[in-house]
């Protein structure tokens, strides 16, 4: 299985999750587990998604998740999970 870490950070505006979520399964991109909080009107959320059937690319999924962050005001940053894992190693 290859996962990926999505976080997407930004002002709170309805529909952030759905727009995400509509992107990954129109790419059968599975939502494995899905984090979010909102503090003081600002938007985080963090996904673990796996992208073993992903019609995309990598490379293309991660340009089309920064310009899908642009058009809805969050900025929105994917990572393959091993390197994810190794960044937030002690």
């Amino acid at each position: 299985m290859k996962k990926t870490i999505i976080t997407v950070v930004g002002n709170d505006t309805v529909g952030i999750i759905a727009k995400v979520c509509t992107y990954l399964a129109g790419n059968n991109i599975n939502v494995l587990d899905i984090s979010q909080t909102i503090v003081q009107g600002y938007f985080n959320m963090m996904m673990v998604v796996d992208t073993n059937q992903s019609v995309k690319e990598f490379g293309d999924m991660v340009r089309d998740l920064e310009t899908l962050g642009e058009e809805i005001g969050v900025v929105i940053r994917c990572q393959h999970e091993d390197i994810f894992n190794k960044m937030h190693r002690i």
